[in-house]
């Protein structure tokens, strides 16, 4: 936490109230050295490891980038040491999940919409704020080295960046929650700056909580996505790997592959292939479908959304051991070849198809008659999965919803059609909007009447996990939840097609 806590004040004295600073402190004059004397300035030291969060947080806003996809590059690159990475790590992370109450919190300090500070100088400020109001780092050491790394963004910005952190660093945490909260219009709205989330994420979880009947833990939830998850990892079955081998294993509570060790990453990338990078709760969405019923030799089973491959490699390890065969799906070629990376390490040959999953041809990819189980990880809002991929909150937006559940819903047609009769399909989201849950779902059903049934979901997933899950809602659909479970968000529905016959509404 902060190291100097002191009074409160409001926001007109913050560093704008006064000055004509504009796009953070870019009309201040030139920057002299720290002697005093005229001529440029001694470049002052930046930690590598703040300089690498830096680097991340833009190329984040810049380019889009996956902070989880970036920034193991960039450590490896910078050669930090392993207590370097581990401070870049929540450095980035911790930035990007509390990136909107740090910005309210910036907005009151410098006494300006965040709109009026330059992109760049702003991500070293939400650096700095991070620092001074979540981590043990000292604020000598937090505002001056943001200091020092705004001045290489931007040498005009330094003397603004000071006052903001200053500032900042003056009222404790519980201090600027209690100023940041003043004023909300809702409890929506109230929850939206404390707890970091957009304001129609939180309304879309609390209603996805309701309809279990669970409201209630709506906090709890929005707590669960800003904390650091464990590296966790599945350990394929059938391909000889040996728990007991990973220094500090620690056997997942649910899922019977999963479990952390003491260097995940490390465990893995020396594993070639046996033991993967996986949250706990996709490796019980992609169970489910394996073990939803007895697998009979010879069984085709389709993966028909299969990038970036992690559940294609639980599938694979699955089949390879019950003597099933397996396709996989993907249409973006870069993800494809995710996936033939992901299913290197298990002996059986899968042939991975690059196209369009809504023209998925079951004779064509070896299943004249149809597949008997199909797995539809089907592309989502992915809120889910906001504490490991926390950007992605403030990327999202609600218009994207309505265009997903039409794709969700042409995808689910193509899967059942792709089913031979009797055979199962396990529809995945991670996402627990209920647009994309039960939205999706109904709809299907209701699309295809007769032609498909729902199967007792919970009845498989609890038959799966090493422990009971507290699962709520009604039998056909299983979500699992951070708050609850300790995993990714997903929800997990099993339907059995029962015609061969499409209607004309799913054709």
């Amino acid at each position: 936490m902060n190291a100097e806590q002191g009074g409160g004040r409001g926001p007109d004295s913050g560093p704008g109230a006064g000055g004509g600073r504009d796009r953070g402190g870019r009309g201040q004059g030139p920057a002299r050295s720290r002697s005093g004397r005229g001529g440029p300035p001694r470049e002052e030291r930046v930690a590598p490891a703040r300089l690498v969060a830096y680097d991340v947080l833009a190329a984040v806003r810049t380019d889009e980038a996956y902070a989880n996809l970036l920034l193991p590059v960039r450590i490896r690159r910078a050669g930090l040491s392993k207590a370097d990475a581990a401070l870049a790590t929540e450095l980035t992370y911790g930035t990007l999940r509390r990136q909107g109450t740090y910005d309210r919190v910036i907005e009151l300090a410098a006494g300006r919409p965040t709109s009026a500070i330059d992109p760049a100088v702003l991500d070293v400020l939400r650096l700095g704020a991070h620092q001074l109001l979540a981590t043990r780092v000292p604020t000598h050491a937090a505002v001056n080295e943001q200091v020092a790394l705004a001045r290489r963004v931007e040498p005009k910005a330094a003397g603004f960046a000071n006052a903001v952190l200053r500032t900042i660093s003056r009222t404790s945490p519980e201090g600027w929650r209690e100023l940041i909260a003043e004023g909300t219009r809702s409890d929506e709205e109230r929850l939206a700056r404390l707890e970091s989330h957009p304001e129609w994420i939180v309304r879309a979880f609390r209603a996805a909580l309701e309809h279990e009947g669970r409201g209630d833990e709506l906090e709890a939830l929005l707590a669960a996505d800003n904390a650091s998850p464990r590296v966790n990892l599945a350990v394929l079955p059938g391909l000889g790997a040996d728990p007991d081998d990973l220094p500090g294993f620690e056997p997942d509570r649910y899922s019977p592959i999963g479990g952390v060790a003491d260097d995940a990453i490390a465990a893995a990338e020396s594993s070639e292939g046996r033991v993967r990078v996986q949250d706990e709760g996709s490796q019980l969405a992609a169970l489910a479908l394996t073990r939803a019923a007895p697998v009979r030799p010879g069984e085709r089973w389709l993966d028909l959304c299969a990038g970036p491959g992690g559940k294609t490699a639980v599938l694979a390890a699955e089949a390879a051991a019950n003597d099933a065969m397996l396709a996989a799906n993907e249409l973006v070629p870069a993800r494809a070849d995710l996936v033939r990376t992901a299913i290197a390490g298990v002996p059986l040959p899968v042939e991975v198809r690059v196209g369009d999953g809504r023209e998925v041809d079951a004779a064509a990819l070896g299943a004249p008659d149809g597949f008997d189980r199909v797995l539809l990880d089907a592309p989502c809002t992915g809120l889910g999965a906001l504490r490991r991929r926390p950007e992605a909150r403030w990327r999202k937006a609600p218009s994207d919803v309505a265009e997903l559940t039409r794709l969700q819903g042409e995808l689910f047609d193509a899967a059942v059609r792709a089913l031979a009769p009797g055979g199962i399909l396990a529809y995945v989201t991670c996402s627990p909007h209920t647009a994309e849950t039960h939205g999706t779902l109904n709809a299907a059903l209701q699309r295809w009447g007769g032609g498909i049934r729902q199967l007792d979901t919970q009845a498989v997933v609890q038959g799966v996990a090493r422990h009971p899950l507290d699962l709520a809602g009604a039998p056909e659909t299983a979500q699992l939840w951070p708050h609850r479970h300790g995993t990714d968000a997903m929800f997990v529905a099993l339907v059995q097609r029962t015609t061969t016959d499409a209607p004309e509404a799913a054709r």
